[in-house]
């Protein structure tokens, strides 16, 4: 997707509509800036905005998305070319997730055992060990279930058994054996356990 040609094609249907930035902010419920910005090329439409944009412009998604009226056989191309880039899209978004879950994953790791370190080999009061080791303790476990959180909405996971593809729940997650990005967890189609591999896609 292009911001900038989406944005001047926003532009150019609002005001053959007749539109000013205002009041197609007022017809969507958001703001002037925010009409200003998309137009500008400096972002795009939340999911939840798209249809209320498109019903106001009387555009079809697709036609959004490519930033162009379409008709026919056009319309098939385009919108065959717009799913596989937000496909990809998408992926690229599961793959920053689960680099951010590492990186927080290790740091807090590295933070609560530096903070043991330094409340067993210096010199302090008992009450400053107790605060070092629950602070320690307090970030790791917020850390610890950023990254659970992360872990379940970044893609999903693939049954080895029949191949459902499927997002397992926070439960699932906390309580299942893994390595890796691997976990032994009940499918829900087949409802067999069996050892599954993460993946950026699900149904």
């Amino acid at each position: 997707m292009n911001l900038q040609t989406i944005g001047k094609f926003i532009k150019e249907q609002r005001k053959l509509k007749g539109y000013t930035q205002s009041e197609l902010a007022e017809k969507i419920f958001v703001s002037e800036k925010t009409i200003s910005k998309w137009e500008c090329g400096n972002g795009f439409p939340d999911a939840s905005l798209i249809l209320p944009l498109c019903n106001a412009l009387e555009i079809s998604a697709n036609e959004l998305l490519s930033g162009k009226r379409l008709q026919g056989e056009e319309y098939k191309l385009e919108a065959e070319k717009n799913l596989m880039q937000l496909k990809s899209q998408e992926e690229q978004s599961y793959k920053l997730l689960l680099s951010i879950e590492n990186v927080l994953g290790y740091m807090a790791s590295i933070m609560f055992f530096a903070f043991i370190a330094i409340a067993s080999l210096l010199d302090l009061e008992l009450w400053i060990r107790i605060v070092l080791i629950s602070v320690g303790f307090i970030n790791f476990v917020i850390a610890l279930h950023s990254c659970l959180v992360i872990e379940k909405d970044a893609g999903g996971y693939e049954c080895q058994l029949c191949h459902h593809k499927y997002v397992p729940t926070y439960k699932q997650i906390l309580f299942s054996m893994h390595y890796g990005r691997t976990r032994y967890m009940k499918c829900p189609k087949c409802n067999k356990k069996s050892w599954q591999h993460k993946t950026s896609k699900k149904n």
